[in-house]
């Protein structure tokens, strides 16, 4: 049971490795401008494969297939619904979910991001029992990863991808023959990962240069940090951070190069150096510079709204 590109090596391990009966995904959606009718990338797998498919629109109150499919066990991994108690007590080896924190740490919808947000040192990939309450089951196995300085949302998303995918295959046996392990999580150390809210892609230029960084990754390639000028958005996918003592205004542009334009922030300047302006494609600073007059920008102050 999943849903995104996150899932996707999970499901091919799974079907390289043993017998799937059934794949359950979301209903196809409306994507783009063009609202085009999309099928999700668990779909498009399971269809190439020629592996059954069920997508309910509330599986709460549809599940009947899946409980006349006999499995031994259900695995999910960013599914995107609650998953109802009838299905939680079906299979005789049990519900396991690949999570995409080290729990008790991040549970919930958006881990990958606020790990990053938060400046965190390492995250990881956690196989657990599904439980009732979101993300609360007894852990089986953990592994660590330790975030690089260059990571952002999309390349950890695809390494956590990988490493949940074969740390699930190393853990199975030992769920089949009974000898893995149940760890309760920790309640006093649960923190929770809810999904980005809009007001949160705002970057707020009196933070320090370090937090200001670590939103920009925490955000890219999806759904990007943003500021506005002059009343207008401009989603930022790159940036740089100088420490420098100023006197200037916070959100303050005071320099423009052929390579980038600096922003002041708490504790220096913030380098923007690639960037999407709203209704157009991401480009890198020196061709944004090209198409307008520098001078129409330089000493505005960011995120002032008429």
């Amino acid at each position: 049971m999943g849903t995104p590109d996150f899932a996707v090596p999970i499901l091919k391990e799974l079907i390289d490795k043993t017998e799937v009966v059934l794949v359950v995904t979301q209903p196809d959606k409306l994507v783009g401008r063009k609202q085009i009718l999309t099928p999700s990338p668990i779909k498009k797998l399971a269809l190439e494969k020629k592996i059954p498919l069920f997508q309910p629109n509330k599986i709460r109150e549809e599940y009947d297939m899946i409980l006349n499919t006999e499995a031994d066990i259900i695995i999910t991994c960013a599914y995107g619904q609650i998953i109802p108690k009838s299905i939680l007590d079906y299979p005789k080896l049990g519900c396991i979910n690949v999570h995409a924190s080290l729990l008790p740490k991040y549970r919930g919808g958006a881990p990958i991001h606020w790990c990053l947000i938060n400046g965190d040192e390492k995250t990881g990939i956690t196989i657990m029992y599904m439980a009732e309450k979101m993300d609360n089951g007894d852990i089986i196995t953990q592994k660590d990863y330790k975030i690089e300085p260059s990571d952002n949302v999309g390349t950890l998303h695809e390494k956590l991808s990988e490493i949940g995918a074969q740390l699930l295959i190393q853990t199975l046996p030992s769920i089949i023959n009974g000898t893995n392990q149940k760890i309760a999580q920790e309640e006093s150390n649960v923190t929770y990962a809810y999904n980005i809210k809009r007001e949160e892609e705002r970057l707020d230029f009196k933070k320090t240069g370090k937090e200001i960084i670590n939103q920009i990754r925490g955000l890219n390639p999806w759904p990007l940090a943003n500021f506005l000028l002059e009343n207008q958005e401009y989603k930022v996918l790159e940036a740089r951070f100088l420490k420098k003592e100023h006197k200037e205004e916070i959100g303050k542009i005071i320099e423009i190069t052929k390579q980038n334009f600096g922003i002041t922030c708490q504790d220096g300047i913030l380098y923007i150096e690639k960037i999407k302006p709203f209704g157009k494609k991401e480009m890198v600073i020196k061709d944004y510079l090209n198409g307008i007059n520098k001078e129409e920008i330089i000493n505005k102050v960011v995120n002032k709204e008429d």
